[in-house]
């Protein structure tokens, strides 16, 4: 891996660690474990995205920040949600809806409609991911409750 990877991961780091202040995140650790959980998210998006599409690299980093807070939350004994909303804050496509409300305002329609379909596409690979990694998790809990 090369270090140009280094200062976006850690501005994500950054960004999670900021919002989770904003949410009022209560104590160092939780604190800092779900920041870890952006700049792993982040980390993810940028290695995928070199073999894969944008869309995909969101669904694979939304997966990976999912699976992340289920495990952390169950560390931790808190809630996943402490550490989800935390992490995924760096994927979400908010370049995307500033472009697609300029574009409308401006009247240009076919870069309005293209960029909010991306910006569509992405928030949806990033609800899709983490819908997979909680449904299969919510599996193997029942699976081993029934045995």
């Amino acid at each position: 891996m090369d270090w140009t990877y280094f200062l976006p991961v850690l501005y994500a780091f950054i960004a999670s660690l900021g919002f989770g202040g904003l949410y009022n995140l209560h104590g160092r650790a939780p604190l800092f474990w779900a920041a870890a959980g952006g700049a792993l998210g982040w980390l993810a998006y940028l290695i995928t995205l070199l073999a894969f599409p944008d869309v995909f690299a969101g669904f694979v980093s939304a997966a990976v920040v999912a699976a992340y807070a289920e495990v952390l939350a169950r560390v931790q004994k808190r809630t996943v949600t402490t550490y989800l909303l935390i992490g995924i804050i760096p994927m979400v496509p908010g370049a995307g809806i500033y472009h697609t409300m300029e574009y409308c305002i401006q009247g240009n329609t076919g870069a309005f409609i293209t960029e909010g379909l991306h910006t569509l596409a992405m928030a949806g690979a990033l609800a899709i991911g983490i819908l997979v990694i909680d449904s299969t998790w919510r599996m193997i809990r029942l699976i081993q409750k029934q045995n």
